[in-house]
């Protein structure tokens, strides 16, 4: 059974467990690429935090990538495996590094363009992954943002294996999990939609956290009743809107698309109210991963479509539009 539908709805309810606990006001929140990104951004949104990426390159060993010498860090910061120490020819660490840090390098430009990084030192860091599994690339993560000064050290993941959080409980100021269901399996198997999330996906949550918010900016849930069905929706209407867009999401795609909630705050900007909009319920969605049935039915989605036309017809901040 799947604990959360997709890493934004993770996010909200990971945003809700570090409300309960505090203790990060002036913090900055910090995605692991790529999947850990999309629950931060979520994150940051709801607690009205900075949002940044922490990437982190693991330094596996040739011949054997997933046992791990050290890592690297944003920031420039590397950690090597003491227990390694001494042990690993220097030619051989001297390679991998420099090859991971190429790539470390390239995510870095990639993601950043012309931004250079939020201020660390002295700041609550909130770290953030989509699960914690073996827990490898967190505690590299941990011990790197550690060597940049923040105040404290937050981890902070929606589903993880017992054992592995508790493991690394010594190593940070707090550790904060949604979930940490006994059997574990896998990070995959507690969410509906785990598909991957691209570098696209991630320069655009990025650079959406990074633009001012529109001022007079109402946000509120849309609730449309489609015949027995309750579709979902998030409706926003800027200070004197000129129109109204609305995003229509079938099967494979949802109202928390980055990409389209993207687009969504670039029509707000421009004055236009937006309505994005799921034409299947969470239900209805999860069956037609396996049948397909509905994510081709035109006049099925077209009668969902059109209840979803006549709400925001009928709500008072739109329906003059």
């Amino acid at each position: 059974m799947a604990l959360f539908r997709d890493r934004q709805e993770a996010g909200r309810l990971l945003a809700d467990a570090l409300r309960e606990r505090g203790g990060y006001e002036g913090g900055v929140v910090l995605g692991l690429p790529r999947g850990g990104v999309p629950v931060a951004a979520e994150v940051a949104r709801q607690l009205g935090l900075e949002l940044d990426v922490f990437v982190v390159r693991k330094l596996g060993f040739p011949g054997q990538p997933e046992y791990a010498m050290g890592a690297l860090a944003s920031g420039g910061v590397v950690v090597l495996n003491p227990e390694l120490e001494g042990h690993i020819p220097r030619e051989v660490l001297d390679r991998v590094t420099r090859l991971e840090l190429e790539e470390l390098e390239r995510r870095e430009h990639l993601y950043r363009t012309d931004h250079h990084g939020a201020e660390l030192s002295g700041r609550p860091a909130i770290l953030v992954d989509d699960g914690l599994a073996t827990g490898s690339t967190m505690r590299a993560a941990v011990q790197a943002l550690r060597k940049l000064g923040p105040s404290r050290v937050i981890m902070a993941v929606p589903v993880a294996a017992p054992e592995s959080i508790e493991s690394l409980r010594p190593v940070v100021d707090d550790a904060v999990s949604v979930a940490t269901p006994d059997p574990f399996v896998a990070v995959s198997a507690w969410y509906q939609d785990f598909s991957q999330t691209s570098d696209d996906e991630v320069r655009a949550l990025l650079d959406a956290s990074r633009r001012p918010t529109v001022e007079g900016m109402r946000e509120m849930p849309a609730r449309v009743q489609a015949g027995r069905a309750t579709l979902q929706g998030d409706l926003a209407i800027p200070a004197a809107p000129r129109g109204v867009v609305l995003f229509a999401h079938g099967s494979g795609s949802s109202r928390h698309s980055p990409r389209n909630r993207y687009v969504a705050s670039e029509l707000q900007r421009g004055g236009l109210a937006t309505l994005l909009m799921d034409l299947l319920t969470v239900d209805e969605e999860e069956l037609d991963r396996h049948t397909g049935h509905l994510r081709f039915n035109i006049g099925f989605l077209a009668d969902r479509l059109v209840s979803a036309i006549r709400w925001v017809s009928q709500q008072p901040g739109t329906r003059a539009l």
